[in-house]
C-alpha cells in the first residue's frame, strides 16, 4: 500500500511537471524511464480501493473467477485500452459492457474509463474527438461505431469545477479524480465494475458482482440525493430492470415515486434520447408497464398519461403497438421511433379533429392544425425530431383515406411511401378496439380487411380491382341518386331560388 501510495505521487508530481513544461522528453531514455514508471503506477492502481477511507474491501476477481473473455470483448475497444495501458496510463472497461459480459449478453456499447484526461486521450488516438460540457468526454471514432473514453471522476467540489444547482442537481461535473473515486460516482452497483486490461481481472468495489448473481439493481449512495443529482437515474433504474430482468431494491424504488417531478428539469432532448433507449431496447412493454407503476409517464408524454386515465383502449393500443415494436427488434427486423411515438399522441389528435371537423373543416386541413399544436406541447417534455414528425404526420393522415377503395384516390394510398407504417397502424387500431361504438368499429374492421387482401395481389390484380369498380361508377353517374346528378339538382334549385327572391325584391 505505502508502495502504491508513493508511485501514485510520483506519478501525479510527473503529471504536473509535464503540463507545466512540454510534454515531449528532452532524450530518448528520459522518455523510456518516464514510461517505465507510469507502467508500474498503473500496474498497482487496481489495488487503490483501501485507501478510498469508510468503503467496505476491494474485490479483486481473477479471469478464471469472472470468466469474461477477451474474444466477446468488441476489437476497437482492446484496441483503446491496449493503447492506453502501453502509453502508461491505467485503463478499464467499465459499466454496462462488464455487466453485460457478466451475464452472458453482447453488450450494445463499450465504454472505457482511464487516469488519462481528455486531452492526453486526444494525443494518443487521431480519430479522437472531445465532446461534453457537463462532463468532458473523449469520443475514439472507428467509422461508425465511437468507444467513449471516460477520466476517472471525483467527488464534485464547488471550490473546482463541479457545480450543481438548487434541486441538487449536478449541471457540471469536470472533477477529475481515481479509480477508488470514481465508482462512487457511479449510479448502480451492477455498472460499478471495471475490467482491468493490465492483468485482466474486475474490480469490485461495491458489491456489484454479486448484485448481477443476485439480479437485484441496487442504487450506490443514498438514493434521493443520487436522483437529485440527475433525476434521469429514476429511468435508468426502470430501463435497467426492464432489460435485465432485474428487481429494483427497496432504498432504491421508493424515493421514486416522491421524486418524478424533478424530471421536469431536464432537458427535452435528452429525454428524448432515454425514450428512445426505453421502448427500441427489446423490452419495450415492460418499460411501459414500470412508467405507470411508478407514475412517470405524466413527465414523458402528458397527452398519452391523460388520454388512458380517459379511455382504456388507448393503453391496449400502446400495449400492442409496444409488442409489434418488440417482436420486429427480436427479429432484427427494421423499426422507426415514428410508429410508437404516433401512437401515443393518436388519441390527442383524434379527438382534436373530431372537433374541428364537427364544425364543418375538412378532414385534412383539421389534421394538420391539430397535429400542430399537439406536436408543439410535446416538445415541451420530450422533443422529437422534425424527420420523425413528418413522418408522424403521414401516418395519421392515412388513417381517414384508407376509406377510399377505388379509383386514383386508393391508388395513391396503396402507393403511399409511408403506406405499410400507417396500414400497421390501422390494423392495431382495430385490435384495441379503439371505435367509440359497434358500427364505428365494424367500418375499422372492413378497412383493414379490404386494404389485408388486396396486398396479397399481384400489380395488375390490385389495378383492375381499383378501376374496374370506379369505371362502373361513372357509369351509372347519370342515373338518380348519383353524385353527379344530384349536385345538378342542387344548382338548379339554387339558380331558381335566387330568381324568386329577385322577382320578390322587384
Amino acid at each position: 500500500m505505502l508502495k502504491w501510495l508513493k508511485s501514485l505521487k510520483k506519478k501525479k508530481e510527473s503529471r504536473g511537471s509535464s503540463r507545466a513544461t512540454s510534454r515531449r522528453p528532452s532524450s530518448r531514455t528520459e522518455h523510456k524511464g518516464a514510461q517505465k514508471k507510469r507502467k508500474q503506477a498503473a500496474s498497482t492502481a487496481s489495488k487503490s480501493a483501501a485507501a478510498h477511507a469508510g468503503t467496505n474491501k476491494v474485490r479483486i476477481l481473477s479471469r478464471g473467477e469472472h470468466g469474461i473473455s477477451r474474444n466477446n470483448i468488441d476489437s476497437h475497444a482492446l484496441k483503446v485500452l491496449y493503447r492506453l495501458h502501453k502509453a502508461g496510463f491505467h485503463a478499464c472497461l467499465v459499466g454496462g459492457a462488464v455487466r453485460d459480459l457478466l451475464i452472458g449478453v453482447t453488450p450494445k456499447d463499450f465504454d472505457v474509463a482511464t487516469d488519462a484526461t481528455p486531452e492526453e486521450v486526444n494525443k494518443l488516438f487521431r480519430n479522437c474527438r472531445i465532446i461534453g460540457r457537463r462532463f468532458r468526454l473523449a469520443h475514439v471514432h472507428f467509422g461508425r461505431q465511437i468507444i467513449e473514453v471516460a477520466t476517472y471522476r471525483a467527488n464534485h467540489d464547488l471550490s473546482q469545477l463541479g457545480i450543481q444547482d438548487e434541486s441538487g442537481r449536478i449541471v457540471r461535473d469536470n472533477v477529475f479524480g481515481e479509480l477508488s473515486d470514481d465508482v462512487w460516482r457511479r449510479d448502480f452497483t451492477a455498472n460499478a465494475l471495471y475490467y482491468d486490461i493490465s492483468d485482466f481481472s474486475v474490480i469490485d468495489f461495491v458489491g456489484g458482482f454479486d448484485d448481477i448473481k443476485s439480479k437485484r439493481l441496487h442504487l450506490i449512495g443514498d438514493a434521493e440525493t443520487r436522483y437529485r443529482e440527475d433525476p434521469v437515474r429514476m429511468l435508468r433504474a426502470l430501463r435497467f430492470a426492464a432489460k435485465l430482468g432485474f428487481e429494483i431494491d427497496e432504498a432504491s424504488k421508493v424515493p421514486i415515486h416522491s421524486l418524478g417531478h424533478l424530471l421536469e428539469d431536464i432537458p427535452a432532448a435528452r429525454l428524448y434520447e432515454e425514450v428512445l433507449k426505453f421502448f427500441h431496447s427489446g423490452h419495450a412493454v415492460r418499460s411501459f408497464e414500470l412508467l405507470l407503476e411508478f407514475d412517470l409517464l405524466k413527465y414523458l408524454f402528458p397527452e398519452a398519461a391523460k388520454s388512458i386515465a380517459n379511455d382504456e383502449s388507448v393503453k391496449r393500443m400502446l400495449i400492442i403497438a409496444m409488442q409489434s415494436t418488440d417482436d420486429r427488434i427480436r427479429k432484427d427486423m427494421r423499426v422507426t421511433p415514428a410508429f410508437l411515438l404516433a401512437a401515443f399522441l393518436w388519441h390527442a389528435v383524434n379527438s382534436g379533429v373530431k372537433e374541428f371537423t364537427a364544425k364543418g373543416m375538412p378532414y385534412s386541413v383539421a389534421i394538420q392544425k391539430v397535429a400542430t399544436k399537439v406536436l408543439s406541447q410535446q416538445s415541451k417534455s420530450v422533443s422529437i425530431p422534425k424527420r420523425f414528425t413528418s413522418t408522424m404526420r403521414d401516418i395519421w393522415g392515412l388513417q381517414t383515406r384508407f376509406h377510399y377503395r377505388s379509383g386514383k384516390r386508393a391508388m395513391s394510398v396503396l402507393e403511399h411511401e409511408k403506406f405499410r407504417a400507417g396500414y400497421d397502424f390501422l390494423c392495431i387500431r382495430v385490435e384495441a378496439g379503439e371505435g367509440a361504438n359497434e358500427e364505428i368499429n365494424n367500418e375499422l374492421k372492413k378497412d383493414c380487411k379490404w386494404w389485408t387482401d388486396i396486398q396479397e395481389q399481384s400489380a395488375e390484380q390490385q389495378k383492375n380491382a381499383l378501376f374496374s369498380s370506379s369505371r362502373q361508377g361513372s357509369q351509372k353517374s347519370g342515373q338518380k341518386g348519383s353524385p353527379k346528378s344530384s349536385a345538378a339538382k342542387t344548382k338548379k334549385k339554387r339558380s331558381s331560388t335566387k330568381k324568386k327572391s329577385s322577382k320578390a325584391k322587384e
